[in-house]
């Protein structure tokens, strides 16, 4: 009978822990009549102490699921940043057309009223990009609102009314409300359950065959360099994905130094391989581990640590440039510019500036 039982992923980002405790609630009422189990996770690490310990999910899990429970705070009149990166991960997935026919429901975590129902249609459009089977929470349990105090109350899902004071958030009526959708949505999840075709062949595919690339071509990643001062290892705009990185490899700077003074030109060439070693380690984690989703490497840029004089920078940048057209083959093609300076930050003999774009 455990077998025959749906798994339901219950998916948040939660800010002050406002949408975890709906959560739990969605959660008890999955689990109520015994016929679902439910999976709480997050859709990135978070410092808040009650939730630690929750573990992160990831897009290509998504699929291994009879229906997902998504939740979030309202941002806005829409959903959060931490939701909208996570679900803008799932290109891969809408192009596979691997969560049509998936149950989903959505709940929220709202300041005050306001905006609540933009934000929950806003959240029931993105899923409905992917085909997913929207569950609504209908018109029930309005018997355990207490009328005297304001209700999170939807038909499309519950939320939650943060901002009140003096009042237990949730409130036992929310709480209430939320282990009904869970219930519900656990009936629905179950009856569709193994109806649909799963269509993750391509996706773990793709991955395979990206993830052999590199270690045929014996190229590791290192671990991503973290910020020396207040800014990302990473920003994307739009479809494009900016970086910038310098020689560092196991914390130190490599080969650090000016050409002609301190190191020679065959020195910063493996610098220059460290440099676009990190940057593609901070490329993996910008498209979430799958670099199949590079599109193009449209742009690099090589700065050099050099004298006045030095009129080789080109023969120094090859090196990042066959590594990435190594990697990406026709996509990892690009426009270039190298120059040099009279000296480059932390005394690194080389800093690569990249520009990608991706799905």
């Amino acid at each position: 009978m455990a077998q025959q039982k749906a798994k339901i992923l219950v998916l948040i980002h939660s800010d002050n822990g406002g949408t975890y405790e709906l959560a739990k609630e969605i959660a008890k009422g999955i689990e109520s009549e015994n016929n679902a189990t439910s999976y709480i996770k997050l859709v990135k690490s978070s410092q808040n102490q009650n939730l630690k310990g929750l573990p992160v999910a990831t897009v290509d899990e998504l699929t291994n699921y009879d229906g997902i429970a998504f939740g979030s705070p309202v941002y806005f009149g829409n959903i959060s940043t931490g939701m909208s990166e996570f679900l803008s991960k799932t290109v891969q997935l809408w192009t596979n057309h691997a969560l049509e026919g998936v149950p989903a429901a959505v709940f929220m975590s709202a300041g005050s009223g306001a905006g609540k129902e933009l934000a929950l249609q806003a959240f029931w459009n993105s899923l409905a990009v992917h085909g997913m089977i929207l569950v609504s929470n209908g018109i029930r349990g309005t018997e355990e609102l207490n009328k005297a105090i304001p209700q999170g109350n939807s038909v499309l899902g519950i939320t939650t009314m943060a901002s009140l004071k003096d009042v237990e958030c949730p409130t036992k009526g929310e709480r209430a409300l939320a282990e009904l959708q869970g219930k519900n949505f656990a009936k629905v999840s179950l009856a569709l359950k193994d109806t649909r075709q799963k269509k993750t062949a391509a996706i773990v595919e793709n991955r395979q065959n990206f993830n052999e690339i590199l270690k045929q071509k014996n190229i590791i990643l290192p671990q991503v360099p973290k910020p020396a001062g207040n800014y990302q290892p990473f920003v994307r705009s739009g479809n494009l994905v900016f970086i910038n990185q310098v020689a560092l490899k196991d914390g130190k700077i490599f080969n650090a130094g000016k050409l002609g003074v301190d190191v020679n030109e065959q020195q910063v060439k493996d610098a220059a391989r460290v440099t676009m070693l990190n940057v593609l380690s901070v490329l993996n984690e910008a498209v979430g581990g799958d670099l199949s989703r590079v599109k193009q490497c449209v742009q690099l840029t090589g700065i050099f640590n050099t004298k006045d004089d030095y009129t080789k920078h080109a023969d120094l940048m090859n090196v990042a440039s066959d590594l990435t057209a190594e990697v990406f083959g026709e996509k990892g093609k690009h426009a270039r510019a190298t120059f040099g300076a009279s000296s480059i930050p932390v005394n690194s003999s080389v800093e690569i500036q990249a520009v990608f774009e991706v799905e």
